[in-house]
């Protein structure tokens, strides 16, 4: 089965995509999966580690096609609310409980949940029930995608840099640490 083992970001890339593949915000939070595009090209999604494939992405065959990532519709709780300061409010108690939040320029959609729904509108929130594509923030500590390599040059152990692009020890110091993912950080 041929592989994707790159991806090139929304923007980076112009070719006509060869597939294209759509899928809701876990499915597209992957690292190695057989995945079967809508035109039925069948191959597997290889990366060295799992990231969040954005809209508009799109993963790298090893013979240099290309099939775009669409993002489904899925339903969303969107929530509003008139002040700056209270939007700025509402972001801290929905990142407090560690949600993926998408952040738009005068609201924020989250995934359907009744209990958080509730709490927000208690804090002043409007919520309009929508089905739409859910892109949340990827937060201070996501890896950016991987670009693909250039046609001449293939990337492997001890190829002369570094493929990860991500230095923990910058984020050694910043108060605690949180169970399960080790990343430090302060709430103040």
């Amino acid at each position: 089965m041929i592989r994707a083992n790159f991806i090139s970001a929304r923007g980076a890339w112009q070719a006509k995509p060869a597939d294209t593949v759509v899928l809701d915000f876990e499915a597209r939070h992957r690292r190695r999966v057989a995945m079967t595009g809508v035109r039925g090209l069948e191959f597997l999604l290889d990366l060295p580690e799992a990231v969040v494939l954005r809209h508009g992405d799109a993963l790298v065959l090893e013979d240099g096609r290309l099939v775009e990532v669409v993002a489904a519709p899925e339903p969303l709780a969107e929530i509003r609310i008139g002040e700056p300061r209270d939007l700025a409010r509402m972001a801290w108690h929905l990142g407090n409980r560690h949600l993926p939040v998408q952040i738009l320029a005068n609201r924020i959609r989250i995934r359907r949940d009744p209990v958080i729904e509730d709490m927000a509108r208690k804090l002043g929130g409007k919520i309009a029930l929508i089905e739409g594509p859910f892109e949340p923030e990827g937060g201070a500590y996501a890896p950016e995608p991987e670009p693909a390599p250039e046609p001449a040059h293939v990337h492997g152990p001890g190829c002369g840099h570094d493929h990860h692009g991500h230095d923990h020890h910058a984020h050694d110091d910043h108060g605690h640490d949180h169970a399960g993912h080790g990343h430090k950080h302060s709430h103040d």
